[in-house]
């Protein structure tokens, strides 16, 4: 384990890159050229990092120093194979369960959700390299340090976890208003992956259209939804229910 690091320069980036650091972002600054900048591209060609391309405006905030054009943050965790994870969850007397975030981008959201799922006793957590919230300091600190005591997963869409999971005999359920379906509706004793979506947009279309089944929460009061993470801890807590 280490504390979340903040690199910036593009030479200090390629050396990170070199020696397998755990690289969760890279921020580029748009327009920027040169020869370094093009053996950065090489060494970041194959997609598996998360990249986006912001103004030097950004950069200069993130950093205090002479960052060349490139910051990038480096995890604090490793992160896991879904693969080993799903298999070694097959394995267990008790169902699996995992969490797959689509996109959710709020990382003391992300944090709040790491920590009820690991007193729930998820599996795994699934997110994807791109669009979600980075695992950074207010991750680890919300979480309250469960992030290093469960897996975490990234995949290059949550649309790769869900083929996969359908494959293992995991059935995928996804937590969306979508629904007349209420969550109490649906058998959790089996092996399920929940799905949440982002906090804005929820779940999406692509994705909805692969899940095996849809729930939602029942809504009492005028406000139409809860906080991602609220609702999360709504959804483990029925499967705990369920599973005593």
């Amino acid at each position: 384990m280490k504390d979340t690091t903040t690199i910036f320069g593009i030479r200090a980036v390629i050396e990170a890159i070199q020696n397998n650091e755990t690289i969760d972002k890279i921020f580029i600054q748009k327009g920027l050229s040169g020869q370094l900048f093009q053996e950065l591209q090489q060494k970041t060609k194959s997609g598996e990092y998360n990249i986006s391309y912001v103004p030097v405006e950004k950069l200069n905030r993130l950093v205090k120093g002479n960052h060349q054009g490139v910051v990038a943050k480096i995890s604090p965790v490793e992160f896991a194979d879904l693969e080993t994870v799903v298999e070694k969850s097959l394995q267990k007397e008790t169902a699996p369960l995992f969490l797959l975030l689509d996109q959710v981008d709020d990382v003391r959201n992300f944090g709040a959700m790491i920590r009820t799922a690991e007193c729930c006793g998820v599996d795994g957590i699934i997110i994807q390299k791109k669009g979600g919230a980075p695992v950074t300091a207010d991750t680890v600190k919300t979480s309250a340090g469960a992030i290093f005591k469960i897996p975490l997963i990234k995949v290059n869409h949550i649309k790769d976890a869900i083929f996969y999971m359908q494959g293992s005999g995991i059935k995928v359920v996804a937590a969306t208003e979508k629904t007349n379906d209420l969550l109490y509706s649906v058998d959790f004793k089996q092996p399920v992956a929940l799905v949440m979506g982002n906090e804005g947009k929820g779940i999406s279309e692509s994705v909805l259209k692969l899940v095996d089944e849809k729930a939602k929460l029942p809504m009492q009061g005028t406000i139409g939804s809860l906080n991602v993470s609220v609702a999360c801890g709504a959804f483990l807590y029925e499967v705990v229910r369920q599973r005593l």
